[in-house]
Order: C-alpha cells, then sequence, then structure tokens
C-alpha cells in the first residue's frame, strides 16, 4: 500500500457516547493513518433512527475533539446518503443481483436462523419486502493485518444477505461499502465485533466490482464480566476531564511502548509521540473467543 494514497476512518453510529472501547478503535486507526501518512476521516453512521440517541453525533465529535482526535475533511453523515444507496440498489436489482423477500425472522429460525433463499424465485414484489443480495460471491475467508487468515462461518458466507430492510431503512452492509468506497478509503481499522460483517462487505465489493479495503480488526476491551464494552452493556462514556491519562490507557492496551515522560505531554504533542513510535505489530492479536457474532 502506497503511504500517500492511505485513507482510513473512523465510522460511530450515534446509539450513544464513547467509550473506552470506542476509543482504542478510534485511537488505533487514527494512529494506523498518521503513522502511514495519510488521511483519516469520520463518518457518522445515522442511518437507523430508531437506535439513535438525540444529540449523540454532537457529542461524539465533541469527544474526538477533546481527546485529541482530529480528522481530515468534512464529516460524512450516512442520512444524506440516501441518493447514492437507491442508485446502488436499483444497480444490483437491475443486474440480477438482488431480489425482494417477505420471509420473517420466525420463518428464517424455522430453518437453522439462516436464510434459505426461498424467495429467489418467488418474483415478489416490493411490498412488505426486503432487498436481499443473490449472493454470487461468497467469501470464506479473508486476511486481517494483524491476526492473519480469519474463516467465516460457511453458512453464513454463503447466505443471500439483506441489503435493504423491510422498514425501509437501508442495511449497515450496503452503506458501509458505498460509503467507503466513495471517500476511497484503503483501510478499515475497527473492532473485533465487527469480524463477521466483513466478509459480507467484501462481497459487496466482488458484486459492485470494486476493489475491497485491507482490514484490521483490534481486540475488544472487556468489563469485568468478560463482555465486550459497549453502548448495549451500559459502558460509562469516556471522561470528559483530562484526556491524556484515558489516552496512555488506550495506548498501554494496544501494547505500545509508552514511556515515562509521556504523561506530561500536552494531548497533542502525545498523539504525535504516539504516532512516531506506532507498531501494528506490537497490538496483541485478536482470540478466537474475541471473533462475537455482530448483530446484522
Amino acid at each position: 500500500m502506497s503511504e500517500s494514497h492511505y485513507i482510513g476512518r473512523f465510522a460511530p453510529s450515534p446509539s450513544g457516547e464513547l467509550h473506552f472501547g470506542s476509543l482504542i478503535a478510534a485511537l488505533g486507526s487514527y494512529l494506523q493513518a498518521r503513522a502511514n501518512h495519510g488521511i483519516w476521516r469520520v463518518r457518522i453512521e445515522d442511518i437507523d433512527p430508531p437506535r439513535e440517541v438525540p444529540g449523540a453525533a454532537e457529542a461524539i465529535l465533541r469527544q474526538l475533539e477533546h481527546y485529541g482526535l482530529h480528522w481530515d475533511g468534512d464529516i460524512l453523515w450516512q442520512s444524506k446518503r440516501h441518493d447514492a444507496y437507491r442508485e446502488r440498489l436499483a444497480w444490483l436489482y437491475e443486474q440480477g443481483l438482488s431480489y425482494y423477500c417477505t420471509c420473517t425472522r420466525a420463518r428464517i429460525q424455522s430453518v437453522g436462523g439462516v436464510y434459505d433463499g426461498h424467495c429467489r424465485s418467488a418474483h415478489n414484489g416490493p411490498e412488505n419486502a426486503a432487498v436481499r443480495l443473490q449472493q454470487h460471491h461468497p467469501v470464506m475467508h479473508f486476511n486481517d493485518r494483524l491476526s492473519g487468515n480469519i474463516q467465516a462461518d460457511a453458512r453464513l458466507a454463503q447466505e443471500d444477505f439483506i441489503i435493504h430492510r423491510r422498514d425501509g431503512l437501508f442495511a449497515y452492509n450496503l452503506a458501509v461499502v458505498v460509503d467507503d468506497h466513495f471517500q476511497g478509503v484503503t483501510e478499515i481499522v475497527r473492532g473485533a465485533d465487527l469480524i463477521e460483517p466483513t466478509v459480507r462487505q467484501i462481497s459487496l465489493y466482488q458484486h459492485f466490482g470494486w476493489q475491497a479495503p485491507d482490514y484490521i480488526h483490534l481486540p475488544l476491551a472487556l468489563n469485568e464480566q468478560g463482555n465486550k464494552l459497549s453502548k448495549q452493556n451500559h459502558a460509562p462514556a469516556l471522561p470528559d476531564g483530562d484526556p491524556r491519562p484515558v489516552l496512555i490507557d488506550a495506548l498501554r492496551f494496544l501494547n505500545q511502548n509508552v514511556t515515562g515522560e509521556w504523561h506530561d505531554l500536552g494531548v497533542d504533542e502525545l498523539l504525535r509521540m504516539a504516532a512516531k513510535s506506532w507498531s501494528l505489530a506490537a497490538v496483541p492479536k485478536i482470540q478466537h473467543s474475541q471473533m462475537p457474532c455482530a448483530e446484522l
């Protein structure tokens, strides 16, 4: 990968404020971009209004700035990208690569929890239907630049997955791929909880005929019960006091070489030093137990 063409990103959903686990993902992607002399973009993934918390998007941006994670260029808001998603949906349908599906969750659970292609030949119309990708490029494994070859669940990899929901909302996998391609993202650094959708996203890149980015999945921060820190688990928001001790804790979690004098640096200088000494090889590789199924 050419350093001069590196583009990374951090893409939070506004379902709550950032917590320590979010900071690890943001910091890892930021430092990987800065260490490669690249661009670091921020995208707000606000395409699921029922899950969004009023004011969370603005709070997230304030938190990033408070912690010295300054992004390049304008924020991309997915809520303003509906036309781009519709265009890609129409293209897939015109190419015979998608179809309308009226199957309920109850029916899918009744056949083992993985969709079985029931509506592929049903010629359903759009009324009360989701849109599924007709899977022609199943991705059984991918190379993670931190942890090496990662195998997919074969049944899920071959599934015709939803790209437009029955409730009219655009599916996460479609929006992410369309926007990462639009923004020219060359490498995605994010948490290990997003490993499972990676194979679906690579598959979408192949259906569109686009070059997929590289992927790095970082280890997850866990709470005392051994569950990942998440908004759903009510992880506390990042403190709004001095960000330096929290940044240093995050750097240590990522197994970076933090020296004693870093505690006395300003936030911007601390991050410059962290980028200068950033070592992806030192980051702990993800373990199988840290590869939970994502909600797709």
